[in-house]
């Protein structure tokens, strides 16, 4: 049981732990700047822009960096926010409840990072090898600073969201949502929306990028299967209000 707290508390203690993130990510955009001008001269070297990214607007290049920086702060400070989510949720939880949030935990962070790192170290450059490299002998590559960053990034944070399948299906599982057979006999169906979700992740509309998010999801709905028909046996009750 935990005491009960007004609304004015409530907002109080919202208060406090929204300034704690804020301080989060302003101590992390110092490392931030420094990691910026290493970071964006990977996503030139990989996006073929052998004479530098363009850019439309004076102000681009000090914009892109400070960006760049803050992109850098905000997930390097990202335990700490998520720490402040949990601390402000747990204390309406059930007791099983706060055990499955914990025991998921983890494989969020886990799965989030590899996704990202999918993203940032596979996906986003052979998607920009294979587009840089299509009819090269009519069109004159040449990518806008703001553009890429806006790619590298739309595919590192679609693919983390996209990497919790596992997670979910697990939860769904141990919830007594869906069972691991439900899931098997969803089969046909999980391949079409993945294949949806991927299309929408993928900056563009070419079969070749799509597979490249489309093929880790399909192996990640298969490995959500084994886990819950491992790890979810028994589904938690979840007390209703």
């Amino acid at each position: 049981m935990f005491e009960e707290m007004t609304l004015l508390e409530h907002m109080e203690e919202l208060r406090d732990r929204i300034v704690k993130c804020v301080i989060a990510v302003a101590v992390a955009f110092i490392a931030g700047i420094f990691l910026a001008e290493p970071l964006l001269r990977r996503i030139q070297a990989e996006a073929n822009a052998e004479t530098g990214l363009d850019v439309v607007s004076p102000t681009d290049p000090i914009t892109l960096f400070f960006k760049i920086a803050l992109y850098i702060a905000i997930g390097l400070a990202l335990p700490i926010i998520l720490w402040q989510v949990i601390g402000f949720l747990v204390p309406g939880l059930t007791r099983k409840e706060k055990r499955l949030l914990y025991l998921s935990l983890p494989f969020v962070a886990l799965l989030f990072l590899g996704g990202a790192a999918y993203g940032f170290f596979f996906a986003a450059p052979r998607a920009l090898t294979f587009l840089s490299g299509f009819m090269s002998d009519i069109y004159e590559w040449s990518p806008e600073g703001n553009q890429i960053v806006t790619f590298y990034l739309t595919l590192m944070i679609g693919l983390g969201l996209a990497f919790q399948l596992p997670v979910i299906m697990f939860l769904l599982a141990k919830l007594g949502l869906a069972s691991p057979q439900k899931m098997r006999g969803f089969r046909k169906y999980a391949i079409l929306i993945l294949l949806i979700v991927s299309a929408v992740i993928t900056p563009s509309t070419d079969p070749f990028n799509m597979a490249i998010v489309a093929v880790p999801l399909l192996v990640l709905y298969e490995a959500g299967i084994i886990i819950s028909m491992l790890f979810a046996k028994r589904p938690v009750e979840v007390a209703k209000a």
